[in-house]
């Protein structure tokens, strides 16, 4: 995908001279989320877009950070905003999010975006998609293909981030669709029926290999750190991989699974942005 993405930002530079841009808006000096912003920026780099690092101390204000968003959605040659989250404590990140424009919205999270979502009124020339669920999809597609209608679906989490606009697209695939989180009662058992299962919830290896149902497709987005027998931590998701692997029909493995379709649905969305805002048809990438 981030090919046929690099192919079609090539061609918006030759035949419209314009060069996807998407600001990246990096507050404070978290280790992870210049770690994440690095990737990024690497990744829209290899595509062919343009990246704005915009970097800005810890303790600057919300109502100056806001008046920076709005510059970036006045400016005709940034197409996509992204803020890292997460945000320092005396910033609201729901006030941040809501004062993106939402044509320039990659992250697919203002209101309007998660409204059009909600009303199945986003696709091509309408919406953005939130990158995580958008890629987890492309995943389920592609394995799964026309099979996803009428198979049950859960998911384990009910972030805005993830977990919402998770549920809103597995139902726009004529899923059954339960959404569980920390208060569900029996997550063992009713995770064990489904057909599709979706952790999103950041709790290590919280989902063991009897909670899967055989063949089931299994989206791990979970991203944790774990000690190892050495003492030195390491990256593992929501769900116990080695015990999953052994019935799952299809697992995604962290890293390496959601993530990188996270990376290139931003692409996807940068490039989308930028032929909306020039008033051109999007293409399907």
């Amino acid at each position: 995908m981030r090919a046929r993405i690099a192919a079609e930002a090539v061609r918006l530079k030759e035949a419209h001279r314009i060069v996807p841009t998407v600001a990246v808006v990096l507050v404070g000096d978290d280790p992870a989320s210049a770690l994440y912003v690095a990737t990024k920026e690497k990744a829209v780099k290899e595509t062919g877009f343009a990246a704005r690092d915009l970097r800005f101390p810890a303790s600057s204000s919300e109502s100056a950070l806001i008046l920076e968003v709005e510059k970036l959605n006045a400016d005709p040659s940034v197409h996509g905003i992204l803020v890292q989250m997460p945000l320092p404590p005396h910033i609201e990140p729901r006030r941040v999010i809501g004062a993106i424009h939402s044509g320039k919205d990659v992250d697919g999270l203002t209101p309007a975006n998660a409204g059009r979502l909600l009303t199945g009124e986003f696709g091509l020339n309408r919406g953005l998609v939130a990158c995580t669920p958008l890629g987890a999809m492309m995943l389920l597609k592609e394995t799964l293909g026309a099979q996803l209608s009428g198979l049950d679906a859960v998911v384990i989490g009910r972030s805005t981030l993830v977990g919402k606009p998770m549920a809103q697209l597995l139902l726009q695939e004529n899923c059954t669709v339960t959404m569980a989180h920390s208060q569900t009662r029996d997550l063992a058992a009713r995770a064990a029926r489904a057909d599709i299962l979706v952790s999103a919830v950041g709790r290590a290896e919280l989902v063991k290999g009897d909670w899967i149902k055989r063949g089931a497709a299994v989206i791990d987005v979970g991203m944790n750190r774990k000690a190892g027998a050495d003492g030195k931590s390491k990256l593992v998701g929501d769900v116990a991989f080695d015990e999953a692997l052994e019935v799952a029909g299809a697992i995604t493995p962290v890293p390496g699974g959601v993530g990188p379709m996270t990376i290139a649905c931003l692409m996807r969305n940068t490039l989308i942005a930028a032929s909306l805002q020039a008033g051109l048809p999007s293409r399907d990438v």
